[in-house]
């Protein structure tokens, strides 16, 4: 007779790789999944019967701005709340590792805390608190190309010399050492828009020989969009490693309408290099209050101020009429400042969200008093609305976006899926009731239908309340095969003809950049024992 910890009988499983569901039960031994099949002999400390339930991996949220949170709030529950097991931080150029401080926070640091939440000057150190607190949620980590350029730069409103590029370098390469992801960038943003396209190309050449990735919050998500991806294919390219293109979206009612021309240029890029994207569930997006974002033509609403923190909540427009002054003049008295931003459109959201490769981040900012719902409601979301009420794909389609396809994206080995020896990350939910409730006016609510929650094997919310149990650890970046690699960002819709670009042949002994072509290395056929699909 086998033995386990937790027993789930009867569940309706889909199990992360976008294939029909099943029923089985599923044993939890150690933090991992002992086995999943049907066995009435199976003894078990624990006994959950999921009948008419649907039981599938842990939601893997792979763009957050949990970096400081995971620590000093631990019980993660917007997160948890809504079955996420995994949260990836440190996007869109701003971690809390490795940073320090040069006076004033920059923006959109600001983001992650106050100047007391950036305690971590090294990423090693980050890593250590991480474990301490034991979170609710697994953390797995990028480093911010803005908080490097904080780290070593007097002001950034110019571009990195070439001696602090290599002191950037060399602390990517410290943190890539302790299991960080990659590396993200925010070049929308002031603190990062002076960096030229060759800063972050050389920036990001220690990726490579880690076999790690480059994520990018793009320079523009409005008219320029289609420059803007070129720019991060041309870093991948350079660099050799994936590209994930954070929160794509057409932003921007002059851009309303593009997405098919954005999905087709993502499309014809990754015909001959590793690029995907995520995105989040919604028609407006949240940051920090951006003038160069300000109009009339869409609705734009203050969830903060630092100098007028009385008006949270509130419409610009409002705002502006009441002090008798102009959007622009309002926006800049109220700065710094966070802002919610209703700028795409609901065709576009729904054109990208189907797209085969994307998965699902929720982008949430915990840290704001009046967040967008998408921290609460992002995951829920895709399930209840828009693939079970909408249907706009499957259910097993919604589940593997955000279970198996992110972890095979983000190389977190052993996880998103419901198989034997895999951590034991699962979600418990009901199908038919699942959903989102959280809305921009009561955006704090926990979602509907999640019946249980377990991290690593440890049950840590049972019927939408928390059990206290705290079952999260960081998370490195695993080893992943480099022709999965490429499937994972690459999309199924299309025949792709992948090739290894400047990938070193059998017999090549030039120490230059070498740029040997061959398919076979695909195949399994090349003798090199390197490990990234881009390395030399």
């Amino acid at each position: 007779m086998q033995t386990c910890d937790t027993l789930i009988r009867g569940a309706r499983v889909l199990d992360g790789s976008g294939g029909a569901p099943f029923d089985a039960d599923v044993a939890i031994a150690d933090g991992r999944i002992a086995f999943v099949g049907s066995d009435a002999a199976t003894k078990a400390d624990a006994v959950i019967d999921a009948t008419g339930l649907t039981l599938a991996p842990g939601f893997i949220d792979v763009h957050t701005h949990d970096d400081t949170n995971v620590v000093r709030a631990p019980e993660m529950w917007p997160k948890l709340s809504q079955g996420v097991t995994t949260v990836v931080v440190g996007n869109c150029g701003i971690s809390a590792a490795p940073a320090r401080l040069r006076g004033t926070l920059p923006d959109p640091m600001n983001l992650l805390g106050g100047a007391d939440a950036f305690t971590y000057p090294t990423f090693a150190g980050y890593v250590d608190a991480v474990n301490r607190a034991r979170p609710a949620v697994n953390v797995a980590a990028l480093v911010g190309h803005t908080t490097l350029r904080n780290n070593w730069m007097d002001r950034l409103d110019r571009a990195a010399t070439p001696e602090e590029i290599d002191a950037m370098r060399a602390e990517l390469r410290a943190a890539l050492a302790h299991g960080a992801l990659g590396l993200s960038s925010g070049l929308q943003y002031a603190s990062a828009f002076s960096a030229p396209t060759e800063e972050v190309m050389a920036l990001a050449e220690p990726l490579a020989d880690a076999g790690a990735l480059y994520a990018t919050h793009m320079r523009t998500e409005f008219a320029g969009i289609l420059d803007a991806m070129d720019e991060a294919f041309r870093i991948g390219r350079h660099a050799r490693v994936p590209v994930a293109v954070s929160h794509l979206k057409c932003a921007g009612r002059e851009n309303w309408g593009r997405s098919g021309e954005v999905l087709d240029a993502l499309e014809q890029a990754g015909r001959t290099h590793p690029i995907g994207c995520d995105a989040y569930p919604y028609t407006a997006g949240s940051s920090t209050l951006d003038l160069k974002q300000v109009t009339d033509a869409i609705e734009i609403t203050i969830t903060w101020s630092e100098p007028h923190p009385e008006i949270g909540g509130r419409s610009l427009k409002e705002i502006a009429r009441d002090w008798d002054m102009s959007l622009t003049d309002a926006a800049r008295r109220l700065r710094p400042a966070g802002a919610i931003y209703h700028s795409m459109s609901e065709d576009d959201v729904r054109r990208i969200l189907r797209h085969p490769p994307t998965v699902i981040g929720s982008d949430g900012l915990p840290n704001d008093p009046n967040p967008h719902p998408r921290l609460w409601g992002a995951f829920p979301r895709v399930l209840g609305r828009y693939a079970r009420d909408e249907r706009l794909f499957s259910l097993a389609e919604a589940v593997h976006k955000m279970t198996g396809l992110p972890a095979r994206k983000f190389g977190l080995s052993q996880r998103g899926l419901v198989r034997d020896g895999y951590a034991a990350d699962l979600v418990l939910f009901d199908a038919s009731t699942v959903r989102d409730v959280a809305t921009f006016t009561d955006p704090k609510r926990p979602a509907e239908g999640i019946a249980a929650v377990w991290v690593n094997g440890v049950l840590t919310s049972r019927a939408q309340v928390a059990t206290g149990a705290r079952g999260g650890r960081f998370v490195p970046r695993g080893a992943i095969d480099p022709a999965d690699y490429y499937a994972a960002f690459t999309s199924t819709t299309t025949e792709i003809q992948p090739r290894a670009p400047w990938r070193r042949t059998a017999g090549c002994t030039s120490r230059a950049r070498c740029r040997c072509r061959t398919e076979k290395w695909w195949q399994g056929e090349s003798s090199s024992r390197a490990t990234s699909p881009f390395e030399i």
